[in-house]
């Protein structure tokens, strides 16, 4: 009889860093066999699930716990780095499976692609498409089969943004979609229909602060209790996961001691005292489960922490008690925490390593497999597979007690293994959801190993399968030793040097390619350009020949532009051997993820505008993170990305503006003691841009040469009209010529914490509004401070100027040309007094 054996589940708390639970996880695993009952938490990005909650139910409750995010926080900002939109969403993603790894939860998500911040649940559906995402939530009901759905929201304006709202509504919603027969009847040849018990908010937040123990309706949780066998309170594990969000900002503290969270009751069957009640959380809500129930409790009360192989042969009987019930969710559910059981207390370590990271369709992987029986018991490997080497061996081998068996495999990748890449950005997407022609793959944390081993064990008379991602390990002086996965990639990168290229004028550039191999085999083709009508380069190919793993060439073409002005896309590909590679090799690397890697096309945006600029060399001073630094390299600046300690009198003078990214006076705590300094540069000539910061959290108050107060103002639909407040303005005009359509095919939004106080010295010179809302005039600020201009703005440059929009770059160019603009003869009013503008007090 086989069966697979899956990887570790959630509740090892360490899986990924301790692949072997120790003694007391391995009691808490034996204790979660007896418990029959599931929670799934909804609620709209990462970093919205109450970890407190998941934490608690899935270690003091020992309840099946999930979490359900909408969306993989693509829209988000980022505090670590640059990335932004699917590669944000990527590391988002991760973070929240680092999370569920500590807290014991399992991850689910939709095909929604968070698009930003919105300001209605219509807006959201909208943009999302509700029947389709409703739909998702449903097929993860009827796939987890939850007893307990918990909300992080209220389906209403207070959840105070749109996809809050919206994951509220889709709960409820599918709520009674799941259990109906006749809703999204395709999904049911693979699921059956699913009534969950019962629905609650979890409440007590801002929108319902008077919630408490004794307001009729709400169940009250004391999540704060503490766990002997983990070492730790619930809420102190908890704020270890909530950490794991680091794109946001947002580690924190561990807490101790009772801690109570608010469910208010929504719908289904009201509980009076649990949430589980009234739901057979035993072994006999599957019928014929009373067997299993004897022989669970039979395993708990036997097992020795110091010879947990001691429990191998009951959990076989438990096993073969579990293989004969009914197929159901808690059959496979429990099923799988079993075989994984078996593997930790037999100590079983299987592992398989290749000589690199990268493997390539049609060409020879060479792997080493290490297995190892850490226990007194007899186990035997009876065979080792790999679909994607096509590899099937049989060993019928006695794996010896402390003594390891290396097998070595050398095999080509099959040449329709698809290349690695996160299976929702396989393909184009829209900007409210993700293409996923496979629905099978929807809920789906992260796309399967890309090559994968199985290994039939013999325990007792069974044969067990186990799985064996390959992976590639190596041995970092500092860090220690370090894996990754396996990707299967394509014999070739081809990456363009830059994004987006700007033509100012006609004449031609000089755009790179860079061609990388990623095998150890000889390789050699030519690389091309696709280039738009009119458009042209020389030469039109240029041949490259690589002939180690890794290595990379910088192929250039002289690209001349069309006359016409416009964004344009630019392609690049090698061909080899008559076939056409175009993939562009992006990683995302970071200490508190894997690895991540994403292929796409290799592509660019061309951008022919009239685009001028004033001054040569400005510095930039580093916020949260963004790739600005980049846009400007691209207008034609030398970019000084300076230091704290770099931030000096001296050193300002040669600087012709200074750009602050955004976020720097939320992240950075060093700007207090440079900002005199830089108030100083402006005031002595300089042009300061400042961009957006959240209202709060600053690291300095004075960031400002005059008063300014930041809020919560933004305008989030991207085509929503912009008005000139004051046309003839020189930033407005010069170097470059500002009208309304410099601000059509805007991304996402248009900007964010927008102040909306500021002093009379400043001057407002636009105003815009989403529908509906009043005009906002704090999106763009300039004040004249001794002889220089500070100015201060929460357009969305750092998600414009990435996307290559061409008014974004005109408007940017103007504000660091700030310092070059000669002052109109101010306007008088019939007073004969100078004006202020359009500043508030």
């Amino acid at each position: 009889m086989r069966f697979i054996l899956l990887a570790l589940i959630p509740f090892f708390v360490n899986a990924q860093s301790k692949p072997q639970p120790n003694a007391a996880e391995i009691k808490l695993g034996l204790k979660k066999l007896n418990f029959l009952g599931s929670v799934l938490y909804v609620a709209a990005h990462p970093d919205d699930e109450n970890t407190r909650a998941i934490t608690y139910f899935a270690n003091e409750r020992l309840a099946a716990t999930a979490y359900l995010s909408m969306t993989r926080g693509d829209g988000g900002q980022n505090l670590i780095g640059p990335e932004i939109r699917d590669e944000l969403g990527l590391i988002r993603t991760q973070e929240l499976l680092a999370a569920r790894r500590l807290d014991g939860g399992q991850q689910f998500f939709t095909r929604a692609n968070d698009f930003g911040f919105s300001k209605s649940a219509d807006e959201t559906f909208a943009i999302w498409g509700k029947d389709q995402i409703l739909e998702d939530v449903v097929r993860i009901y009827r796939q987890f089969q939850p007893d307990v759905i918990i909300t992080r929201f209220p389906p209403d304006e207070r959840a105070g943004h749109g996809h809050h709202t919206a994951s509220a509504v889709l709960a409820q919603e599918a709520f009674d979609a799941a259990a109906s027969k006749d809703r999204f009847t395709k999904q049911l040849s693979e699921y059956s229909t699913w009534q969950v018990k019962r629905l609650y908010t979890n409440t007590g937040r801002w929108w319902n602060q008077s919630i408490n123990e004794n307001t009729p309706g709400v169940l009250t949780l004391n999540v704060g209790g503490y766990s002997a066998l983990l070492g730790t309170s619930y809420s102190e594990l908890a704020a270890i996961s909530r950490s794991q969000h680091k794109s946001q900002g947002f580690g924190s503290r561990g807490t101790r001691g009772d801690q109570l969270e608010f469910l208010e009751f929504v719908k289904g069957e009201e509980a009076k005292k649990d949430v589980f009640e009234n739901v057979n959380t035993s072994w006999t809500r599957v019928k014929g489960g009373e067997k299993v129930q004897t022989l669970v409790n039979k395993v708990i009360v036997e097992y020795n922490e110091e010879k947990p192989e001691a429990s191998v042969p009951v959990l076989i009987q438990i096993k073969q008690q579990i293989i004969a019930l009914e197929k159901s969710v808690w059959r496979d559910r429990k099923l799988e925490e079993v075989n994984q059981l078996l593997q930790a207390c037999l100590g079983l370590y299987l592992e398989a390593t290749a000589d690199h990271f990268w493997a390539t369709p049609g060409n020879i992987v060479s792997v080493s497999i290490e297995l190892l029986n850490r226990s007194t018991l007899p186990v035997s490997i009876k065979k080792l597979s790999a679909t994607a080497l096509k590899y099937d061996s049989t060993l019928n081998t006695n794996l010896l007690s402390g003594k390891t068996l290396n097998v070595k495999v050398k095999h080509d990748v099959e040449s329709t293994v698809p290349y690695s890449s996160p299976y929702w950005l396989q393909e184009e997407h829209s900007i409210g959801t993700f293409t996923i022609p496979d629905e099978k793959l929807v809920g789906k944390p992260e796309s399967d190993p890309a090559i994968q081993f199985t290994a039939d064990v013999e325990i007792e008379g069974q044969v067990v399968s186990l799985v064996i991602p390959l992976i590639y390990k190596n041995v970092d002086p500092v860090k220690g030793e370090l894996n990754r996965a396996v990707e299967v990639v394509p014999p070739v990168f081809v990456n363009l040097a830059e994004s987006v290229i700007i033509f100012a004028t006609d004449a031609p550039r000089q755009v790179q390619v860079v061609v990388k191999s990623s095998g150890k085999e000889k390789v050699q083709g030519n690389v091309n350009l696709r280039l738009p009508n009119g458009w042209r380069s020389e030469p039109a190919s240029v041949a490259f020949e690589l002939s180690k793993l890794g290595e990379e060439q910088t192929k250039s073409f002289t690209v001349y532009p069309a006359i016409e002005e416009g964004k344009f896309t630019l392609e690049a590909y090698a061909v080899i051997n008559n076939k056409l590679y175009d993939k562009e090799l992006k990683i995302i690397a970071y200490d508190h993820i894997p690895t991540q890697t994403i292929l796409q096309k290799s592509d660019a945006a061309l951008i022919r505008i009239n685009l001028k600029k004033e001054g040569n060399t400005i510095g930039y001073i580093k916020g949260a993170g963004d790739d600005v630094p980049s846009a400007l390299r691209n207008m034609g600046y030398e970019v000084w990305e300076m230091k704290d300690e770099e931030i000096t009198e001296e050193n300002l003078k040669r600087l012709d503006a200074v750009v602050l990214g955004i976020r720097a006076i939320n992240t950075n705590n060093r700007l207090q003691f440079a900002m005199p300094a830089l108030l100083d540069y402006v005031k002595n000539g300089g042009t300061l841009v400042m961009q957006y910061n959240t209202n709060f959290g600053y690291e300095t108050d004075v960031f400002s040469p005059y008063p300014i107060t930041l809020s919560r103002d933004r305008v989030t639909e991207e085509d929503a009209l912009v008005t000139i407040l004051k046309p003839e303005h020189p930033l407005l005009n010069y170097p470059n010529k500002i009208s309304s359509t410099d601000f059509n095919d805007w991304v996402q939004e248009r900007g964010l914490y927008f102040p909306n106080k500021w002093d009379a010295q400043f001057d407002a010179l636009l105003s815009m509004n989403d529908k509906g809302e009043q005009p906002k005039e704090g999106s763009l600020l300039v004040a004249n401070y001794g002889e220089g201009k500070y100015i201060y703005t929460g357009l969305s440059f750092f998600r414009e100027l990435p996307e290559g929009v061409p008014g974004a770059y005109k408007l940017f160019a103007n504000l660091v040309s700030g310092g070059k603009v000669k002052e109109a003869e101010p306007t008088l009013n019939v007073k004969g007094k100078k004006k202020s503008g359009n500043g508030r007090n």
